[in-house]
């Protein structure tokens, strides 16, 4: 009897189907191939995954509130250290935005860059085990970054440190939960994504308050205790789904060297990555990464230009990650039922607006209630549907190269939006022209254009997968509107 793989999208959420092999989900893998076959044999143990599947959204909301909240809060470290920079003897001194900015670039996009490696080792090995070492290494991190006394020491520790714990554990997160979900799916991932705003929102005004209170290092040290202890509890529930288990499973045990699966990482199928469905989702991640994250570090910097305090400013992070996090859920509700691909696209359209309609207005005068009004209400639209593509993102994915393609194409994206947020977060910060002196809005007139036009960009990559996905495998299009 051979073992399948078989992924129906007609399931109810947390059933496994007949056709496909059970395992039992409390186990890291069947011990036998017997086994496994009888395990097939009683499709009614997988009754217990309907508990497991919520398990997953708690443990996988958990993650990324930590890892990926404390990185959307960076915005605060972000005005901080452009403070210090003004100052003689500290750490930051000199600095420009764009060297300081590199920080947060770093973290953000290693945190996907490392994708097919860490979805190959979570293959290879427990999933939990992966999440375990990347929570480890990010509390680590922020204890060494505490210690830092030159640009540099933080880069290496804050940056490219903590980007890889964060890697570590947020791409098992959202690589093992989607396989968990159908007709729920996208709901799901809203909900499990929204930790990325419910943690700015909890952590941008509480990093603000510690900092006042105890200093920046100080600071450090306790968030890098508190998102170890919350990593690692929450990886002890992380575990894929059993079909996926059963077909890992059987994937190792016809390895031919220890080393397979660990440093060679197989990458997308060359069929896959030939096909223009491929190609149109690739330009839309490059794009939209290479833009998304500007704003979010710049919020605190930018408010601060318009004359608001320190505290105002992480106020405005807090405030865009709570739109983010209502946003993710909403939108991803909503997308189960319009359609995924259709909800990408007008989520990424409206995000595209909201830049070119509110920021950049914002940045063409002086300091004024008018320029604050526009810069709040990008905060606010920006921070619902800009988020949207993150939580669609994966689920898209699924959608147009099905479940047993869906690991390698999600790394392999995920670290093509790893190394375009590379470029563009850098540039943008490079198009702040004053350094040393008290910012203007007109300063982030540049960086509000190039926003603009990369998610425009975007919108126009995510319009050109929904059209292929309308073409069938005999090159008959359907005119199907939900997907």
């Amino acid at each position: 009897m051979a073992l399948t793989s078989a992924s129906d999208d007609s399931l109810p959420d947390g059933e496994i189907g007949r056709s496909g092999t059970t395992v039992d989900i409390a186990m890291d893998r069947p011990q036998s191939i017997t086994e496994a076959i009888s395990l097939a044999q009683f499709p009614s143990r997988a009754e217990k995954s309907k508990g497991q599947s919520v398990a997953i959204v708690a443990a996988s909301f958990t993650i990324i509130f930590t890892c990926c909240g404390l990185n959307f809060a960076f915005g605060v470290y972000q005005a901080l250290y452009e403070t210090l920079a003004r100052q003689p003897g500290t750490p930051f001194t000199g600095a420009s935005p764009a060297e300081i900015d590199l920080i947060g670039t770093l973290c953000i996009s290693l945190m996907t860059i490392g994708a097919p490696f860490v979805v190959a080792w979570a293959k290879r090995f427990s999933p939990r085990h992966v999440s375990f070492a990347g929570g480890l290494i990010f509390g680590v991190s922020l204890v060494l970054a505490s210690f830092g006394k030159a640009l540099w020491h933080f880069e290496l520790t804050q940056g490219l440190l903590c980007g890889i714990g964060t890697c570590l554990s947020y791409m098992v997160a959202v690589t093992t939960a989607p396989t968990w979900f159908t007709s729920h799916r996208g709901l799901a991932m809203g909900v499990i994504l929204s930790g990325t705003g419910v943690g700015g929102l909890v952590w941008a005004p509480a990093l603000n308050a510690c900092i006042n209170s105890l200093g920046f290092r100080n600071t450090l040290r306790l968030t890098g205790a508190v998102s170890f202890a919350l990593v690692s509890i929450a990886s002890a529930a992380i575990t894929w789904e059993p079909t996926s288990k059963a077909r890992f499973w059987t994937e190792n045990n016809a390895r031919t060297s220890r080393a397979d699966g660990i440093l060679k990482v197989p990458l997308v199928d060359i069929r896959v990555a030939r096909t223009r469905k491929f190609a149109a989702q690739a330009l839309g991640a490059i794009f939209q990464s290479a833009a998304y994250y500007t704003p979010v570090f710049f919020f605190a910097s930018y408010a601060r230009s318009l004359g608001y305090g320190d505290t105002a400013g992480a106020n405005f992070i807090a405030l865009s990650n709570a739109c983010n996090a209502v946003g993710k859920i909403v939108i991803g509700y909503a997308a189960d039922r319009i359609g995924r691909l259709n909800t990408l696209f007008i989520t990424t359209l409206f995000s595209a607006i909201a830049a070119i309609g509110f920021w950049l207005p914002s940045t063409m005068g002086d300091a004024t209630t008018r320029t604050q009004g526009l810069f709040v209400t990008f905060v606010i639209f920006y921070g619902i549907f800009a988020s949207a593509y993150v939580a669609l993102f994966p689920t898209s994915l699924i959608e147009i190269f099905g479940a047993q393609n869906f690991a390698s194409v999600n790394g392999v994206l995920y670290m093509v939006r790893g190394m375009a947020t590379m470029v563009g977060t850098p540039v943008g910060g490079v198009l702040t022209r004053n350094t040393a002196s008290a910012l203007s809005p007109k300063t982030f007139e540049g960086m509000s254009i190039l926003v603009s036009v990369l998610l425009f960009a975007a919108s126009a990559a995510v319009l050109w997968v929904r059209m292929e996905a309308m073409v069938g495998p005999s090159g008959i299009v359907s005119w199907k509107w939900r997907q």
